[in-house]
C-alpha cells in the first residue's frame, strides 16, 4: 500500500511552486525595467527645461 504522492503528482507540485516563483521574480526585473527607462526618457526634458531656464532667465527679469 503506497501512501503519499505519486511521481506526476510531485512534479505538477514543483512546477507550480517553480512558476510562482518566476512569475514573482520577473514581476520585479519588469517593474524595475519600466522605472528605469521612466527615468531615463525623464532626463532630456528635464535638461532641455533647464537650458531654457537659464537662457531665458537673465532676459526676463530685466524687464
Amino acid at each position: 500500500m503506497k501512501h503519499g504522492m505519486t511521481h506526476t503528482g510531485r512534479t505538477w507540485l514543483l512546477a507550480l511552486c517553480c512558476a510562482g516563483l518566476c512569475s514573482a521574480c520577473i514581476g520585479t526585473v519588469v517593474g524595475t525595467a519600466v522605472d528605469i527607462t521612466t527615468a531615463v526618457v525623464k532626463v532630456p526634458f528635464k535638461v532641455a527645461g533647464a537650458v531654457v531656464d537659464v537662457a531665458t532667465s537673465d532676459d526676463d527679469q530685466d524687464e
